[in-house]
């Protein structure tokens, strides 16, 4: 009974849970930085360049608006990256089976990662900055246009595989890797929909530098502004991780080490897109990111829910 809860606490804890997703996650930053800077001909940063500024912050003095509402202004970065880093223990990584799977668990990991994208919006709002509601009420925005289409990118390959546990739904499709063809504008969607989570370019309205300065996080800075940075660079595993579990289940099952060789392969893989999908598309208007998701992209993913479902009736009963 000891042992068990130890080893249950080494694995949330240590690896693969919060000190394993820190350091890859920076990691990815890096990576993601560097890529996104040689695709423009710059130099791009240095290796520990993340790490440093993760420090900077931890070192510097918080600083909380005298009209904002403190409690909220606290808890709101330590309940993000909680909720990412309870997600990440959900998803399929080396295995086909992850590390604490649960029948349905598919609403509940997208249920967690909702949950960052609602504390971004808490944390403008809360901050009282106009600048902050700004990019808050862009955030929430946002999240009713993309939500919708990640959840039926995930749902449509969940039903082909007549499950909605994302363990079940990996070792499927390892099994009939084909079948993964069927799923490639569900994967399309679903990286789309991920730059929009991530608020990355096209979709970093939210943030838009050069119109509300940092949006959201404007009056955010020291410990709070970094717990903030690293949810989203631990986002960035975690949902690479998810759609490499859903669309690439690749590699798993066999020997443990080249599996952790080949979901590094994939997170790699995953980075890569995502930096080139953002050099190559300037950012959108939040008017264009909505009408694109719900005049465009969900008739697309609702259409391949249905081709799903049809080859699931006719071609798998």
């Amino acid at each position: 009974m000891v042992t068990d809860m130890i080893n249950q606490l080494f694995e949330i804890f240590i690896f693969p849970g919060f000190l394993f997703l820190g350091t890859i996650s920076f990691i990815a930053e890096y990576l993601d930085r560097k890529f996104y800077a040689r695709l423009q001909n710059r130099v791009g940063p240095p290796w520990f360049q993340p790490v440093a500024d993760f420090i900077k912050l931890l070192a510097k003095e918080e600083i909380i608006p005298a009209d904002a509402e403190p409690k909220i202004i606290k808890i709101l970065p330590v309940v993000s990256l909680s909720s990412v880093i309870t997600a990440f223990l959900y998803i399929p990584l080396w295995h086909t089976k992850a590390l604490f799977a649960f029948n349905c668990d598919i609403i509940v990991i997208i249920y967690l990662l909702t949950i960052p994208t609602l504390t971004f919006f808490l944390a403008g709002w809360y901050s009282t900055s106009i600048y902050s509601m700004l990019g808050a009420v862009r955030t929430l925005t946002q999240l009713f246009a993309y939500e919708v289409l990640l959840f039926l990118s995930i749902l449509s390959p969940a039903l082909l595989a007549d499950t909605w546990t994302l363990s079940a739904v990996t070792e499927f499709y390892s099994k009939n890797p084909l079948l993964c063809l069927l799923n490639i504008p569900a994967f399309i969607i679903a990286v789309i929909s991920a730059q929009g989570k991530l608020e990355k370019v096209p979709f970093d309205i939210p943030e838009a530098e050069t119109e509300i300065v940092a949006g959201t996080f404007t009056e955010y800075g020291g410990r709070l502004l970094a717990l903030f940075r690293m949810t989203i660079s631990s986002e960035l595993i975690v949902i690479s991780a998810l759609l490499a579990a859903v669309f690439f289940p690749f590699g798993l099952g066999f020997n443990p080490v080249i599996g952790f060789l080949i979901f590094l392969f994939k997170m790699l893989i995953m980075i890569a897109i995502l930096a080139i999908f953002r050099t190559i598309v300037a950012r959108l208007r939040i008017d264009q990111m909505v009408e694109l998701c719900w005049k465009v992209l969900a008739p697309l993913a609702i259409l391949q829910l249905f081709l799903n479902l049809i080859i699931k009736e006719v071609f798998l009963k």
